[in-house]
């Protein structure tokens, strides 16, 4: 009988909503365990690093790895799942794009810490007391990974082969990628594992959205009600269906609720935020300036609107602090 090619799971800064789409399977989680041999899963399964580390290289099929890199450990991790594994899969938006961690890419690592530490408004921190990467008590000694100045996605730390996007990924791309995993044919080196149309593509409202889009205010979908029949876009409100890759079935869309781009961008677009900035701005409705910034009013969180899932992967990928 052969050996049941070996896979991993890891997951690095991410919120573990990737880990649950794993359970999300359902019965059909069967089916991939009886097809291969799990040798990582610290979220579901007792395995040790010291185990993995005693791997021949690439001795692991495929490793699924979700989240950014944030800290020491996270990029260790995916360095030596590198060295273990044929293929690297970029699990999620998090690996892919950064994803929400990404947004920490706004500020410095110094303001970061002193906000969660010190001036939170639930914190008492009267000694301005922080976590220490090494700490020694009784002759023992302690260690916490430590934080990178940024967040960086999966591939800008080691070379990934191929990506599941979403946040999570839907449970159908992941059973289609494992199925590709274990047929050996997998698709060209850098292929994104989801179809290559935008998600407006499979929202059931597309045909009420207007050609000729023009903005006289953008909303906010908990101070507005949403017609359920109409385009989200067509009512005001910031969906990123245009600009985002399909995919999960426009589940958000489908629940009155505007894309948010989890999925990413198509191979067609290079940076999605400047993508669907720069369509919305082609379509506001005024001329003069204090007309327009009225209607900007409607965005108060720019870079959380355009690069909620995507700024560390983006032309920007950072905010420089001078």
């Amino acid at each position: 009988m052969s050996e049941k090619p070996k896979i991993a799971l890891y997951w690095c800064a991410s919120c573990g909503g990737c880990e649950e789409s794993v359970v999300d399977l359902a019965e059909d989680i069967l089916f991939v365990v009886d097809n291969v041999d799990i040798v990582l899963w610290p979220v579901g399964l007792d395995f040790k690093k010291k185990d993995v580390e005693a791997m021949p290289d690439g001795s692991i099929v495929a490793s699924l790895i979700n989240g950014a890199i944030r800290t020491t450990e996270q990029e260790e991790m995916a360095r030596m799942l590198r060295r273990k594994s044929q293929v690297v899969i970029a699990y999620g938006a998090c690996a892919q794009l950064g994803g929400i961690p990404g947004l920490a890419n706004q500020f410095s690592l110094e303001t970061i810490l002193k906000f969660v530490y010190e001036e939170a408004p639930s914190v008492v921190n009267e000694l301005k007391t922080r976590p220490l990467e090494r700490f020694k008590d009784n002759g023992r000694t302690t260690e916490l990974p430590g934080l990178w100045n940024v967040v960086r996605t999966l591939d800008q730390v080691i070379d990934v082969e191929y990506y599941i996007p979403g946040c999570p990924p839907s449970p159908k791309l992941l059973k289609e990628a494992v199925l590709a995993l274990l047929s050996g044919h997998l698709p060209p080196v850098g292929t994104v594992l989801a179809p290559d149309i935008a998600l407006c593509e499979e929202c059931s409202k597309k045909d009420t959205k207007p050609t000729d889009l023009k903005f006289e205010s953008f909303k906010r979908t908990h101070l507005w009600e949403v017609d359920p029949e109409k385009c989200l876009l067509s009512q005001g409100f910031l969906c990123m269906g245009p600009a985002t890759r399909s995919g999960c079935g426009a589940l958000c869309v489908e629940g009155n609720m505007p894309c948010t781009g989890c999925y990413g961008p198509t191979s067609r677009v290079r940076d999605q935020g400047a993508k669907f900035l720069s369509s919305i701005s082609s379509s506001i409705g005024a001329d003069s300036v204090e007309d327009i910034d009225k209607i900007l009013v409607g965005i108060p969180d720019p870079v959380g609107t355009f690069y909620r899932y995507g700024l560390p992967g983006s032309m920007l990928k950072r905010k420089v602090v001078l």
